[in-house]
């Protein structure tokens, strides 16, 4: 990217959604990237897969920032080891255990404040509705809210464009956009679970799985076992 071109602030969690989106802002944008940790399972493993895309990128500026308010809470799978994280295809119309309470505004919130900081003119995120675990704070809806939130928040003369591109996608279509755009996706981690080999199991996994299978593409990803 050459340096008159926009900059972008990327929330990447390391996954699949996340690296894709990263792969389109990418196309248009000089790029700078925030990771959040707030007490999940996979923290550490999450957190090598986002600085893996970063350097492949050559993404410079890196927000690396806890929200120990969300690990507090608690109240999800992911932050909570009491809680089993559940395995198998989402359940249409329930909300599923690894939902996180409110996460996603804790990250918008986040990298908005980042973004007003650096003069990026774009907030990238990989939030995916129409198929994936049906978290609430990943519907349309939900971020038309937040747009409005962000143009009555910052500075008079800010303009900060919160963009969703893969909210409408099914996986297989990510899974496709991943391949023609050559994004990393060997090094990216979707599990659930912070081990070596993904279980190919929990619900991430299994959606993750299905939209390669679907897209008639090979996961470069090791998983212990598929389900799908």
């Amino acid at each position: 990217m050459a340096d008159e071109d926009p900059l972008a602030v990327v929330l990447m969690s390391g996954g699949l959604d996340s690296c894709t989106t990263a792969a389109l802002a990418h196309q248009e944008h000089r790029l700078a990237a925030c990771h959040l940790q707030y007490g999940q399972r996979a923290e550490a493993r999450e957190l090598e897969a986002f600085h893996a895309v970063c350097d492949f990128y050559g993404v410079g500026p890196r927000l690396v920032s806890r929200l120990p308010t969300l690990e507090q809470i608690g109240g999800s799978s992911l932050t909570d080891r009491a809680i089993p994280v559940r395995e198998g295809p989402p359940e249409p119309g329930v909300v599923p255990t690894s939902y996180v309470p409110f996460r996603n505004t804790h990250i918008l919130a986040a990298g908005v404040s980042w973004a007003e900081t650096l003069g990026a003119t774009s907030v990238w995120c990989g939030a995916v509705w129409d198929d994936s675990s049906g978290y609430p704070d990943c519907r349309e809806v939900f971020f038309e809210a937040f747009r409005n939130v962000v143009k009555h928040g910052t500075r008079p003369e800010t303009t900060i464009e919160v963009v969703t591109p893969l909210v409408h996608l099914t996986k297989r279509e990510i899974a496709e956009i991943s391949h023609r755009l050559g994004a990393p996706v060997h090094l990216t981690w979707s599990c659930y679970h912070d081990e070596p080999v993904a279980c190919g199991r929990c619900e991430s996994c299994v959606l993750r799985l299905k939209g390669f299978e679907e897209a008639g593409l090979a996961d470069p990803v090791a998983y212990k076992t598929a389900s799908t």
